[in-house]
């Protein structure tokens, strides 16, 4: 159905935007959520709406996925090309460290859960691209697709 959904996306829309937040706790965490229609853990984001700035969608995202917040800015980690979704999509990252974080969200339709794991500590099933970002805020150089 996913596939169907950015087809159907493509034909309304000439590009698409989304954004993911590398949110990290005190203890030097990242936040990952499990989705109930995708495999694997995944960086907190999704689609920019209509009217709405890349760093609001971000900080929307956090909040509806996570029950997290930035408490301060959000620092611009990237704009990377997305070409498993197709040939205009791209998705900003951000990164954030200081976080207010609310009593864990209950599982829904979306968000099955999401977790707070330790660098050394991360599953083995997250996204390739959770990974590879991951990899980059831990020293390894920065790729440009998604």
């Amino acid at each position: 159905m996913l596939p169907l959904f950015h087809f159907l996306r493509r034909l309304r829309h000439g590009m698409t935007l989304g954004v993911r937040v590398l949110a990290v706790d005190d203890a030097q965490r990242v936040l990952l959520v499990r989705h109930s229609y995708v495999a694997g853990w995944h960086l907190p984001g999704g689609g920019v709406d209509v009217g709405e700035s890349a760093e609001a969608a971000a900080r929307r995202e956090l909040k509806e996925e996570a029950n997290v917040e930035a408490d301060g800015p959000l620092a611009l980690a990237g704009v990377f090309f997305n070409p498993r979704v197709g040939g205009r999509d791209h998705v900003v990252l951000y990164r954030t460290c200081g976080l207010i974080v609310g009593p864990r969200p209950e599982r829904n339709m979306e968000i099955v859960a999401a977790e707070f794991f330790a660098p050394d500590a991360l599953p083995e099933d997250m996204s390739p691209a959770t990974g590879r970002r991951v990899a980059e805020w831990r020293g390894a150089p920065a790729g440009d697709r998604w």
